[in-house]
């Protein structure tokens, strides 16, 4: 993906009055994450995960708050923020699919995924449809090279995918995405705290 420049400097950062990460979240983070590494800093990246994984997205309000709770300075949680992919900064649709794009997805037809994909969506990589349900981003490598092509639907795998089967498989989602989730993978357990709000 290429570099994108922004003015970061001029950039209107939406707070509330109300912290986006709670005590309980905070909490959380101290009890869970904090005994398992060697410094503050180093909490920084699976934090990120965490939170994003429970607000859907990384708001700059949270980034600035985890990095007063880590004792960094936001700069440092933002670099790292804005830095890998992985994160998002924006909200993004209910459904985030992702077709891989290495070497060996792009062999054997992710191409045809893609542009079937923006075809039914009527979306580019990179962009939202106009519902909020779905985001279409083209990813490095899903690690699943020996059931190319493959794509992510939110957190389930599809492997050796056709551009027929990704768009039944986009049909038959449920309205609400956490009813759709792959059995194999807990990302929160129950004892979790819920995001701010819910």
């Amino acid at each position: 993906m290429a570099w994108i420049a922004e003015d970061r400097r001029n950039t209107d950062i939406k707070t509330s009055a109300t912290p986006l990460l709670t005590e309980a979240i905070l909490q959380h983070l101290a009890q869970r994450y904090l005994p398992r590494y060697p410094t503050r800093r180093a909490v920084l990246m699976p934090a990120l995960h965490y939170i994003q994984h429970l607000l859907g997205h990384i708001p700059q309000q949270a980034i600035a708050e985890l990095a007063e709770f880590l004792q960094i300075s936001p700069a440092e949680a933002l670099d790292t923020a804005s830095f890998y992919e992985e994160f998002w900064l924006k909200p993004k649709g209910k459904y985030l699919i992702a077709v891989c794009r290495s070497l060996t997805c792009e062999l054997c037809g992710s191409n045809d995924l893609t542009a079937s994909l923006k075809a039914k969506l009527g979306v580019e990589p990179g962009q939202t449809t106009r519902d909020g349900r779905y985001t279409l981003i083209e990813i490095e490598c899903l690690g699943s090279c020996g059931t190319a092509p493959v794509a992510l639907i939110n957190q389930v795998l599809h492997e050796s995918i056709s551009p027929d089967q990704i768009g039944v498989a986009i049909d038959a989602l449920p309205d609400d995405p956490a009813q759709y989730q792959d059995p194999a993978v807990n990302w929160l357990d129950p004892e979790d705290p819920l995001p701010a709000g819910q």
